[in-house]
């Protein structure tokens, strides 16, 4: 490992840029999270790497979405150019190159290591937002989820939740008309009742539309991201042997193909964050600090409601040690609500060449603290490549006055790296052999296959076997008098709790002691059901 440039950075700032004041990010106060925004070619990618080389010398973890690929560059030894020397001299710096212990993750398991979720822990609210469910739809697919959680029924990958929507498709086309038909044995009609009193009318179309949906989403790879093993996000919580922070770096440029996808995953990982970290207080430096590149895909038709709740976690994980920082071309992308909760902002030039480019700029000059000997609006427009506008917080957590800086060169290299380098340094990655194979476990799939091969018979149908056999085995194991009803853990009380609160609300004819159990059940765990709640985006009004 090269040693790094000692003569900017300190214990408790990082050196960001230089002009006639001198930009620094106080670690204490890096995780009131930031924005980074400007024009294509402005800078913003260089911008982020400065950040992240900083956050990781002084021995914070980040993770950071690549969407190019030139972010790959900081794994490998900086090149002293005359550009980046030339600079570095102007600024008093000794430029010494340098490089980061860099992992490198890949949703599809092409560029880096495969990241995985199981159907579980995405859950109903966030897959509904992913496949783009409307009210109905969505209602459902909580349906399946319930039925799953309450008759221990595993959903870990795409082929547990069709063959569940595949067995409720039946029952809910059966239930409808229970009573109608002579040849059904009284206690498959009263199972019947009971799937129709419980959840309301399903329908067999709104089960095939979702089944569609589902299809698309295996299309663009999704099947290579729900499964097992499934991600530890502590992994990403990682210092190497010389104490610095690893720089985890999801591969995006394939991702991207398939915005809602990548954005929802982005959301889960903020979730599973929230969920998973203890309280911390105010610490000296951030545990992570979070990237997200292209954030205006995660407010791109957000409802109000999951505004309000996106505004809620950015502003309270900030207390579990996590800092978020927005990486989006115009500020007016990140709703005023959220906007409000960014410390740091670091602005390169935007161009006015349209009434909403010119709405860009003045709302991006309101956003910063004035400065006299600045007139912050055309500034903006006239900032070179490498320039920004930036304000940090300071002191008691107050922002500094606006100051047009030049930003530092990176120290390791600038732009991507070749195949060959991504390869060798993946052969060395500490999770090297955790999440490069897949296993298929028994799960819901396996189960419902087994029941029904159990209980078929004879093929003419008589007695219990047959067609009428197998639709009372999937009813018995919907309602449970197939399986053995043993005691919840903690995920599935939270997924059965969610998922009432949300078929209540969707679905009519809910039975009226469903939420009797929720606040006895959720104990210490509540913050897990308030995030799926809140990041699923689905609890429209």
């Amino acid at each position: 490992m090269v040693n790094s440039d000692k003569t900017a950075d300190t214990d408790e700032k990082i050196f960001i840029g230089k002009g006639e004041e001198t930009a620094w990010l106080t670690l204490a106060l890096a995780n009131r999270h930031g924005l980074v925004t400007g024009a294509t070619g402005t800078g913003k990618t260089v911008s982020l790497q400065v950040m992240a080389e900083g956050f990781a010398r002084a021995g914070v973890p980040v993770f950071a979405a690549d969407i190019k690929g030139d972010l790959s560059g900081i794994s490998e030894v900086g090149e002293g150019k005359d550009f980046i020397l030339k600079r570095a001299k102007e600024m008093g710096l000794d430029f010494q190159p340098d490089q980061f212990s860099t992992v490198f993750w890949d949703v599809f398991g092409e560029q880096g290591h495969p990241v995985r979720a199981t159907v579980t822990e995405m859950g109903p609210l966030l897959l509904s937002r992913m496949l783009d469910l409307n009210d109905v739809q969505e209602g459902v697919l909580n349906v399946a989820f319930r039925v799953a959680d309450e008759n221990g029924l595993p959903l870990l990958d795409l082929k547990d939740l069709r063959s569940l929507l595949d067995a409720i498709a039946p029952v809910a086309k059966k239930a409808a008309s229970a009573d109608d038909d002579p040849d059904d044995n009284e206690e498959l009609k009263a199972a019947l009742r009971k799937a129709a009193q419980s959840y309301g009318n399903v329908s067999k179309a709104t089960v095939g539309t979702i089944q569609r949906q589902l299809l698309v989403l295996e299309n663009q790879g999704a099947t290579k991201f729900f499964g097992e093993p499934a991600l530890v996000l502590k992994d990403f919580i990682k210092t190497d042997r010389d104490g610095r922070g690893v720089v985890n770096i999801l591969v995006a440029d394939r991702l991207m193909q398939s915005p809602r996808l990548y954005a929802t995953f982005l959301l889960w990982m903020l979730s599973e964050l929230f969920e998973e970290l203890p309280e911390a207080g105010d610490l000296a430096k951030p545990k992570l600090v979070f990237f997200f590149d292209e954030a205006h895909l995660l407010f791109d038709d957000a409802p109000d409601a999951l505004m309000d709740k996106i505004e809620q976690v950015v502003r309270l994980i900030r207390s579990k040690g996590v800092g978020v920082y927005f990486v989006t071309q115009n500020p007016i992308d990140v709703p005023d609500k959220v906007l409000a909760q960014l410390g740091g902002r670091v602005q390169h030039a935007l161009r006015a060449f349209t009434p909403r480019d010119q709405k860009a700029v003045k709302a991006a000059a309101q956003t910063f603290r004035p400065n006299p000997k600045l007139d912050t609006a055309r500034v903006i427009m006239e900032l070179g490549k490498g320039e920004a506008l930036v304000s940090f917080l300071e002191g008691g957590g107050t922002p500094t006055v606006v100051e047009r800086v030049m930003i530092r060169p990176p120290t390791a290299r600038i732009g991507p790296i070749s195949p060959e380098e991504r390869k060798a340094i993946m052969s060395k990655s500490p999770v090297k052999g955790r999440y490069d194979t897949a296993i298929d476990a028994e799960s819901a799939y396996e189960m419902l296959q087994k029941r029904v091969a159990d209980t078929a018979a004879p093929a003419d149908g008589q007695g219990s076997g047959g067609v009428l056999g197998q639709l009372g085995s999937i009813v018995g194991t919907i309602f449970g008098t197939n399986t053995k009803r043993g005691r919840l853990t903690t995920g599935q009380v939270i997924a059965r709790d969610v998922t009432r609160s949300v078929t209540n609300k969707v679905i009519g004819g809910v039975a009226a002691d469903l939420g009797k159990a929720v606040g006895g059940s959720l104990g210490g765990s509540i913050g897990r059901s308030l995030v799926r709640g809140a990041l699923g985006g689905l609890l429209r009004r």
